[in-house]
């Protein structure tokens, strides 16, 4: 069975520097504990777990190992490093960079007056992350356009639209030109992963692909990157999801002579390969 794989997928930059990073502390003999899932992928969790940093979800877990803790890639809100300070914990830090920049453009644009228009998820860890400690009266979540066409905008002139990074841009173009329709000044602060746009980007190339009969993404299943390249896959062809080449099932594959491959910003190189592998070798 013919393979091809995307020009771009797999893991980001921001990624692969918190995964190198909590790499270069076992290879100085320490070990810790990683609040939330360093990168939402299962194979990575289980791999960190392995090298004595496993996934805890209370920052009072971390005493019990080494009292050191890794704050994942999506970042924390200001009151948990503070939290964390006064638990006397020797901290990790593997925040995107990307991430970082949201944290600061907010804290910029609610000096500057602007209500935070955040497009994402409330209760993912990156968006938690931001709006933890802000007032509630100064920010609000958005998914759906409904959402946005039901909130009140009349008292929020200034309006800063910012977007949780592992997201699709097109799908929220609709929610843009509401609010802007809605309030005298809005401003979009381009803040989406430049490698979740060209994970995009390239998966759209094997979509448009006449000879590829099926598209295989590989993510865990929690990466909100990853499911969007899914949503995207399958707008055009047969899609299969999986975490990893065991989830694989042959007979999903079945007539097919050519299969395009893609995955997830969060998904590490050796899951990647093995599905391309089992693939090969139907």
């Amino acid at each position: 069975m013919d393979v091809v794989l995307a020009e771009k997928y797999g893991f980001c930059a921001g990624v692969r520097v918190a995964d190198k990073l909590v790499r270069i502390a076992v290879a100085k003999g320490q070990t810790g504990a990683i609040l939330g899932q360093v990168v939402h992928n299962e194979s990575v969790e289980a791999e960190m777990a392995r090298l004595g940093f496993p996934t805890v979800q209370r920052l009072e877990e971390a005493k019990g190992h080494e009292g050191r803790i890794v704050y994942s890639a999506h970042g924390v809100a200001p009151s948990v490093r503070a939290d964390a300070k006064a638990l006397n914990l020797t901290a990790i830090d593997t925040t995107c960079k990307f991430v970082t920049d949201i944290h600061v453009e907010i804290d910029g644009s609610l000096v500057e007056g602007f209500f935070i228009a955040i497009m994402g998820q409330r209760t993912h860890r990156e968006v938690v992350g931001y709006t933890k400690d802000l007032d509630p009266e100064r920010y609000e979540v958005f998914y759906s356009l409904d959402s946005v066409k039901a909130f009140d905008w009349s008292k929020h002139p200034k309006v800063k639209i910012v977007f949780q990074t592992t997201l699709n841009a097109d799908t929220f173009a609709a929610h843009v030109e509401e609010i802007r329709r809605r309030v005298e000044v809005a401003r979009v602060a381009d803040t989406i992963c430049y490698a979740t746009k060209e994970n995009q980007v390239a998966l759209r190339v094997l979509c448009d692909d006449p000879t590829i009969d099926v598209l295989v993404v590989i993510g865990g299943k929690h990466s909100k990157n990853t499911k969007e390249l899914a949503s995207i896959a399958e707008a055009y062809k047969k899609t299969v999801l999986i975490g990893t080449a065991a989830e694989l099932d042959p007979a999903v594959l079945a007539g097919a002579r050519k299969v395009g491959v893609t995955a997830g910003a969060s998904t590490p190189d050796y899951d990647v390969e093995a599905g391309v592998e089992k693939i090969r070798g139907l």
